[in-house]
């Protein structure tokens, strides 16, 4: 046992930085990421490298030495790896997956959140963080025209949906469900939502004890948005089978493709047979702001919970994920207890009581930041260039031959590479499948080469390529470049495998 003269003389001052060496190694860093912003179209998007060669230069830069090692190496150390061997969402080319470049003010406000280092759970432990946490739901509810009463900033869009998800069980179930779990109800619950839906409805009835068997999934229409026909008749038939239909899923921009699901349709049938709604708005909810767009989201207005991510497209660092309702009431139902530990009685404003987590970090701060940095007219011109990119993207493939463009919804183009020799055959099976094949190498090839990066998305049963631009820094002039990269690369793929074929036969 260490004795009080021990004590009395406790060392801290390797983990307190002194003010000037802190000074130091912070200007320094920010100085190496100002320069990599600035530069960073000169680079790769993403370099390729192996698990096991990036897990031996980090085990030869911080091998784990009994004595610890010196502050500023390690931090230029870490640096340097960092800010040349990753997969940089801030690239004018990067269209991958739906993470934004991160807005340069939201990285700084990072940096002083952490700082500060409230814990958002309480007010008390965090009177300005808290405000400014509740502001910035109130502003997003008031961009996307959504009459938010309360909400939460969270990880992401699978949390935001997750906490939609669950305030809807409540809300059906009713506060008696608390003490006996799902086992007391009488009755199967059941949901709906469209097969374009995120996997995260999957997880939300797995983990919530529901069981998987309990979605019941609508076929969608011609465009890909749910087919409200077949909407109320699988609610009618899980009626008459004795089931309890409570929560229906509209998508507000699907992963794949973009498009928006019928909402007002939606929101009429929920109020018709007194279902939750509840629209995941991850990606595209907040193109509800623009005012040529606003028809495709009305209904949105009407939904119960609505999920956004701020860091898709408010472009704010990771990790920014929000969920807005109508009624808070819904949330405190959902989540709030009051341990004899807690003495928080002095604000009703307490996020513990909103959410799954008790401490929370101050995600807010960055989003607040940009959101009066930009104004909303701000974002919306942003929002608007996104998406026009993409229109221009379709409009320049579906002109360029070699190019089959599927899809085109809000920022996110999907189309496929055809070799002119095959395009009259495209539709055949065997083709087909040689096109599948013949795109998924092509995807692969642009990833390694890290000049491009984008996804993919199984446009009905074609591997297409997918562009997702939520990206400021991208131009005209970076899409532009794109076709005449992927048509010689997608040649060079196409030749190699009828040399390979030819070998074979």
């Amino acid at each position: 046992m260490q004795n009080h003269t021990t004590l009395s003389s406790r060392r801290y001052e390797r983990i307190e930085l002194p003010a000037e060496t802190f000074k130091k190694l912070g200007y320094a860093l920010v100085d190496q990421i100002a320069g990599h912003n600035s530069s960073i179209a000169d680079r790769p998007v993403v370099v390729t490298e192996s698990a096991e060669a990036l897990e031996k230069m980090l085990r030869s830069i911080a091998s784990p030495i009994e004595e610890g090692q010196d502050a500023a190496s390690l931090l230029e150390n870490a640096t340097q790896l960092l800010l040349s061997r990753s997969l940089f969402n801030g690239h004018p080319k990067f269209w991958g997956y739906i993470t934004s470049s991160p807005a340069p003010l939201g990285i700084l406000g990072d940096l002083l959140a952490a700082a500060v280092n409230p814990n958002v759970g309480a007010w008390i432990l965090s009177p300005v963080a808290t405000e400014i946490e509740k502001l910035t739901i109130e502003w997003i509810g008031q961009f996307m025209h959504y009459p938010a009463g309360g909400g939460l900033l969270v990880s992401g869009g699978n949390m935001a949906n997750n906490i939609g998800f669950l305030a809807a069980l409540r809300a059906k179930t009713g506060a008696e469900t608390r003490e006996k779990g799902l086992r007391g109800l009488r009755k199967q619950l059941t949901l709906y939502c469209s097969r374009e839906t995120h996997t995260w409805v999957q997880k939300a009835a797995d983990l919530y004890g529901l069981g998987t068997d309990s979605i019941r999934w609508v076929a969608t229409a011609p465009d890909g948005s749910m087919d409200l026909e077949k909407l109320e008749l699988g609610i009618q038939e899980d009626l008459a089978a004795g089931h309890d239909p409570f929560l229906v899923i509209g998508t507000a921009g699907s992963v794949s493709t973009g498009v928006v699901d019928p909402l007002e349709g939606i929101s009429r049938l929920c109020k018709k047979y007194g279902l939750w709604f509840h629209v995941d708005g991850a990606y595209g909810g907040l193109a509800a702001s623009l005012p040529e767009l606003h028809s495709q989201f009305d209904g949105l207005e009407a939904a119960d919970s609505v999920a956004v991510d701020p860091h898709k497209w408010l472009y704010a660092p990771l990790e920014a994920g929000c969920v807005l309702v109508k009624k808070p009431k819904h949330l405190t139902d959902a989540f709030s207890y009051h341990p004899p530990y807690y003495n928080f009685e002095n604000s009703d404003m307490n996020y513990v009581d909103f959410g799954p987590q008790n401490s929370r970090g101050f995600r807010a701060l960055k989003v607040w930041l940009s959101c009066h940095h930009l104004g909303m007219a701000g974002y919306r011109q942003l929002l608007r260039e996104d998406i026009l990119l993409a229109r221009h993207a379709a409009d320049l493939l579906g002109k360029t031959a070699g190019f089959q463009v599927f899809t085109s919804h809000l920022s996110i183009t999907t189309f496929r590479y055809v070799p002119e020799e095959l395009k009259d055959r495209a539709g055949e099976e065997e083709v087909e499948l040689y096109l599948n094949g013949l795109n998924q190498a092509l995807r692969n090839k642009i990833e390694q080469e890290g000049v491009f990066f984008l996804s993919n998305a199984i446009i009905e049963g074609k591997f297409a390529l997918r562009m997702c631009i939520v990206n400021f820094r991208t131009t005209v002039k970076d899409i532009d470049a794109f076709p005449a990269y992927a048509m010689e690369v997608g040649k060079q793929l196409h030749e190699q495998s009828r040399k390979e074929a030819k070998a074979t036969s």
